[in-house]
């Protein structure tokens, strides 16, 4: 194999462009004194089915994605689950359900209070307001003028308002804000897009300063081990057109390839258990029992029901009049389904009377399918998505090879907790109550799944192990804190390791009761404020 080292000694170095390390490439290149180096394993945004927001529906299982799948999973009956990520720049942000969700105050506050210094709510809403260019003006709790375009749901359909009004009959308070003061109740989501595009970490952090001459992108840059001199990172080798390169850096790098890849190099780099690296002949730079554990995940179920009536997407979808039709309202007007996110109504409750905050989270979407990407039912349908906020299940991400080009072995290890099971149970049997309230019941003509047959726990749970699957939140593999499992301080440098930093939803210590690719957002700015201060000269 070729290979080449570059003369260029750069002051940071950000692996991975996806959600926090586009934010971190932006902040870090501010400063024209900083040379800055970008490494992303996939290609540039150009895929026009990224920038449309249903797109998601397509990219999340392409080439933009790793593809990655679980180990069998014991609780859903030895299903392997997919699990897409973002392989692109914008990362996961660039193919998800452009959902804007920061999560709960006391999530932050609980990061805080477990010994995370400057990570309770009140020292992270200024980076979640930094990053936002909120459409509804600036407030107390909002931001405008920051990259991340944030905007009102633009098609509302029938059927979406008629589930908030049902949860509203069954006693859901209306809440217009889901990141507002708090989270419980239904309505609507936000989305990170504007005027019907969607607006990735790329789209907002990268696009407006591609010009900056101390700031370089790589694509199709796979990171594949650190260099040390020591216990101090001098560099990270990839492979590029079948070359192996070598960047060197003077200051830090920083790891943002998510809750798998981030594991996954620092494994290949010879951090982490020891008994892992030796069995692949990878030399221990340090023993460090945490990396790749931990991992967490919201588990998903569906519900979906069938229509008496013709207003779902799957009818304007199954018709080619109306299918033509929506590509000249979104060419036209940036209108209609092709807008459309991942979720449009939705609900956060509490199904256990021990939870103090919402445990459960409802993504409502107007239309419905066999599974997430497969080709639309051909009657009248909808979908009502439950998922757990705080799992107290674990898993883990461990690499079986020395080679980076091989995935790592995923194991999610859901519903290992009687917790687990009775919540998203219970959060069934909500989604059901929801869909027999008067406002919505008026429109249903069978719950196709789980069934109406369905009723007892054991009913529900087998409805789980034949349903159940990601809904795309893996954290936690490289948790922040200070106890021997812990793998980055509250200033996200890595444990015992000089010049190394990670910024993405592995550090989190528990994950965020929503969907994380706004807190993944604020973890970049977060980070980039650190690194700069660390680099700035004392007087």
């Amino acid at each position: 194999m070729d290979q080449h080292q570059s003369d260029t000694v750069w002051d940071f170095i950000v692996v991975g462009a996806g959600s926090a390390g586009c934010a971190l490439a932006n902040r870090l290149s501010a400063d024209p004194r900083q040379r800055v180096l970008l490494l992303e394993a996939g290609p540039r945004d150009r895929n026009p089915w990224i920038h449309i927001p249903v797109g998601y529906y397509k990219t999340m299982y392409s080439s933009l994605s790793w593809g990655y799948d679980t180990e069998p999973e014991a609780a859903l009956g030895g299903r392997r689950v997919h699990w897409p990520r973002g392989k692109v720049l914008g990362g996961s942000s660039a193919i998800n359900g452009l959902v804007y969700m920061r999560g709960q105050p006391e999530d932050y506050d609980q990061w805080r209070q477990l010994g995370n210094v400057g990570w309770g709510w009140e020292d992270v809403l200024p980076y979640f307001k930094r990053a936002e260019d909120q459409e509804r003006g600036a407030s107390d709790l909002h931001g405008v003028g920051g990259p991340l375009k944030v905007s009102d749901i633009r098609d509302r359909r029938e059927i979406c308002d008629a589930f908030v009004a049902a949860a509203q009959e069954i006693g859901l308070p209306y809440n217009d804000d889901f990141n507002g003061p708090n989270q419980e109740g239904t309505g609507f989501f936000q989305t990170t897009s504007r005027d019907g595009r969607r607006c990735s970490s790329a789209v907002g952090y990268l696009k407006p300063i591609r010009g900056r001459a101390n700031l370089k992108i790589e694509t199709g840059a796979l990171a594949t081990r650190l260099t040390f001199d020591g216990a101090r990172v001098t560099g990270v080798t990839y492979l590029q057109d079948g070359i192996e390169k070598t960047a060197r850096v003077g200051g830090e790098i920083v790891l943002s390839g998510g809750a798998i890849n981030s594991p996954q190099l620092l494994q290949l780099s010879g951090l982490g258990p020891a008994d892992v690296l030796g069995a692949l002949g990878i030399p221990v730079v340090r023993d460090m029992a945490g990396v790749g554990q931990d991992l967490q995940d919201h588990l998903q179920v569906r519900s979906i029901y069938k229509l008496n009536r013709a207003i779902s997407v799957n009818d304007d979808v199954n018709n080619l009049f109306r299918r033509v039709w929506i590509g000249i309202d979104y060419a036209l007007r940036r209108r209609g389904p092709l807008t459309f996110s991942a979720g449009h109504a939705c609900a956060f409750a509490r199904v256990l009377p021990e939870s103090e905050t919402p445990d459960v989270q409802f993504h409502f979407i107007p239309f419905s399918a066999e599974k997430p990407g497969a080709g639309l039912h051909p009657w009248p349908g909808v979908t009502s998505s439950v998922c757990q906020m705080r799992p107290e299940s674990r898993g883990e991400v461990t690499i079986t090879s020395a080679d980076p080009r091989t995935h790592p072995k995923i194991v999610a290890n859901y519903l290992s907790t009687e917790y687990d099971r009775r919540v998203l149970i219970e959060g069934l049997r909500l989604s059901r109550k929801i869909s027999q309230a008067p406002a919505f019941a008026r429109y249903v003509s069978d719950e196709v799944e789980p069934g109406l047959d369905k009723v007892s726990d054991e009913d529900l749970m087998d409805h789980l192990r034949a349903k159940g699957g990601t809904i795309f939140h893996p954290t936690s593999t490289c948790r922040m804190g200070h106890d021997d499992r812990a793998v980055v301080d509250d200033q996200l440098r890595v444990h015992g390791v000089e010049g190394l930093r990670i910024a993405d939803c592995s550090i989190m210590p528990r994950v965020v009761s929503g969907n994380t690719s706004a807190p993944a957002i604020m973890i970049g700015e977060k980070c980039a404020d650190m690194m700069l201060a660390a680099a700035a000269p004392s007087h």
